[in-house]
């Protein structure tokens, strides 16, 4: 498995030369700095841990700055592990965007965009209340909670049941997304789709889990032909 950390720069579209439109998401991923290799003699598990984006030593920990100055390097914005990497790389060496290509499958991990406390028809799709002769009056309040049926009043409720709450601001994966383009140059990576996030919002780029296959590379139309 391989991994990138980047930065979510926002949303475009492209076209083929065939004339199909492509809408993007812009990853931008400077070089990552391998800053530790894990080994299941050592850890009890196989990993490569990776930093991202510099930051100054007054902006970060102690422990952080101790940590990178092992693999002789500045203090990292973002650290994550890639599990299972099958990266032959060594502590302080760098990775970049064109450990991928275009066509291949990958999974994108984010934290989403946070939405705050939200009810349980935004939260969760729910079905309103009737609306007709006066009705329940219960239009868009959440249902009963501990009845689980007319026959089965257990008295509690259970685990699962949708709620009101924290909308958002967690931990997601989009998953089976197609690389079309990856520019070593400039540092940065088009994949097809939506992915985690806001703009500017760390993410990172693994080989997908559950892909059932690569798509052939598609040819975009170039503009900077027509600029010269």
């Amino acid at each position: 498995m391989k991994g990138l950390l980047g930065r979510k720069l926002g949303m475009t579209q492209v076209f083929t030369e065939d004339g199909e439109l492509i809408p993007v998401t812009v990853i931008e991923a400077t070089p990552n700095v391998v800053l530790q290799k894990k080994t299941t003699e050592t850890d009890g598990y196989n990993a490569v841990q990776l930093g991202f984006e510099e930051v100054k030593e007054k902006n970060t920990t102690k422990a952080n700055v101790g940590h990178c100055k092992k693999a002789n390097t500045s203090p990292k914005r973002f650290i994550r592990e890639v599990r299972d990497a099958d990266m032959d790389v060594n502590v302080g060496d760098l990775v970049k965007v064109d450990i991928f290509e275009a066509g291949e499958t990958v999974d994108v991990i984010g934290t989403s965009k946070g939405k705050g406390y939200q009810g349980t028809i935004v939260r969760n799709n729910a079905h309103q209340g009737p609306r007709s002769h006066g009705g329940s009056k219960n239009i868009r309040h959440i249902g009963s909670l501990a009845t689980n049926g007319i026959t089965s009043r257990q008295g509690r409720i259970m685990k699962g049941t949708i709620m009101a709450g924290q909308e958002g601001g967690y931990r997601t994966t989009a998953q089976n997304l197609t690389v079309i383009k990856v520019d070593a140059e400039q540092n940065y990576v088009l994949i097809k789709g939506n992915v985690p996030g806001p703009k500017k919002g760390m993410v990172m780029i693994r080989t997908a889990k559950t892909s059932k296959g690569n798509s052939q590379p598609v040819t975009l139309v170039d503009y900077t032909k027509e600029a010269q």
